[in-house]
């Protein structure tokens, strides 16, 4: 029976380098005969010009129904005056929240041939491997109240809510240490224990937790040492588990660590290992419809569904192989372009992963 996969390409560069993710997945698909079926559909911005709403009922119908979801980027200054509840963001929330993605993996790689890419001096990065375990659908992105007012005097307020519940935390742990279990059973959980009751629960869960993993050493950390050890010296990291806020400003600091955003996959899934699978870059409008984006996040989160939501390892590992080769050709995009390197667009960069698979 097929597998159905649901591809939104968003907006901004999204169509740009879904289209190269595509191109590498339907090789993958005949070559490692995956019986996978590829359908699509819109979220976002593109949501909001065709339907009126970010994220449309029909388009998470499909994705419930559909084994795994693709998703490129969302947002774009073309939409930032609409109301605050119908921009694209709120479509991208939304699925999140209503498919039940609260675990967020998103690995942090350097490839050896990208070191001088990095901002930071080669020993500093050099083998790098963090995995960033988010949480993904609780915290302040959606807690309640969140109100924008004005005061008696005149004055404007705002004002979010932080709020996590003890199951909440418990199975975001629970994956943090299963991660760090088929790595170096080294987990950092990181928090703002010092400041705030949320992340004082989030620690005493993590450590109750914890019982069930004697073999993993257990760490925490608050989330502003954490962001200065993530410079200082990254490698000390395997596993990092944190809340949604905290993840979402820790794996994009850790993204520079490896040359560039554009080389960060990302997985979200519930508790099935059911999944939607995304870049950590945005929608880059700056760049969009120039044919110059970096396809590779995109490609690698293709890796990363094959891997996790359809167990075909081989498959997955092939394409993660195909990348490799074509950054040993000396192929890159802007973003990761170096002095002797080649530097390519968008579909350059997808033709040669594609073709790089072909002959694995």
């Amino acid at each position: 029976m097929s597998k159905r996969i649901l591809v939104l390409q968003g907006d901004g560069i999204g169509p740009e380098i879904m289209a190269e993710a595509v191109k590498v997945l339907n090789l993958a698909n005949e070559k490692y005969e995956l019986d996978l079926e590829l359908s699509s559909g819109e979220l976002g911005g593109a949501s909001y010009d065709k339907y009126g709403v970010p994220l449309a009922d029909e388009t998470l119908e499909r994705a419930r129904q559909a084994d795994a979801v693709l998703l490129g980027a969302v947002g774009g200054p073309k939409w930032d005056a609409i109301d605050p509840a119908l921009r694209p963001e709120r479509g991208l929330l939304k699925i999140r929240s209503e498919l039940g993605l609260f675990g967020n993996l998103r690995p942090a790689i350097l490839y050896p041939q990208l070191a001088e890419s990095s901002t930071l001096k080669p020993e500093v990065v050099s083998g790098l491997d963090i995995l960033i375990v988010r949480e993904l659908t609780g915290g302040i992105y959606f807690g309640q109240p969140r109100e924008k007012r004005v005061l008696a005097n005149g004055e404007r307020q705002a004002y979010d809510t932080l709020p996590y519940s003890e199951s909440e935390i418990r199975r975001i742990a629970k994956v943090g240490f299963d991660m760090a279990m088929v790595r170096n059973k080294k987990l950092c959980s990181v928090d703002k224990a010092n400041v705030l009751a949320s992340s004082q629960l989030w620690r005493e869960v993590v450590e109750e937790v914890a019982k069930d993993y004697p073999e993993v050493e257990l760490s925490h950390m608050y989330v502003d040492n954490c962001a200065m050890q993530l410079v200082r010296a990254p490698k000390q990291f395997d596993v990092i588990v944190t809340d949604n806020m905290f993840g979402d400003i820790l794996s994009d600091q850790a993204s520079m660590l490896t040359g560039s955003i554009g080389m960060l996959p990302s997985a979200s899934l519930d508790v099935n290992g059911k999944g939607m699978y995304e870049p950590c870059h945005g929608s880059a409008p700056d760049i969009a419809g120039k044919g110059i984006a970096n396809p590779l996040a995109t490609i690698l989160s293709v890796s990363m569904m094959l891997r996790y939501s359809f167990a075909q390892t081989e498959a997955a590992d092939a394409i993660e192989q195909a990348v490799s080769l074509v950054l040993d050709q000396g192929l890159r995009t802007g973003d990761i372009y170096a002095e002797g390197c080649r530097k390519v667009g968008t579909a350059e960069m997808g033709d040669a992963v594609a073709e790089a698979l072909k002959n694995l």
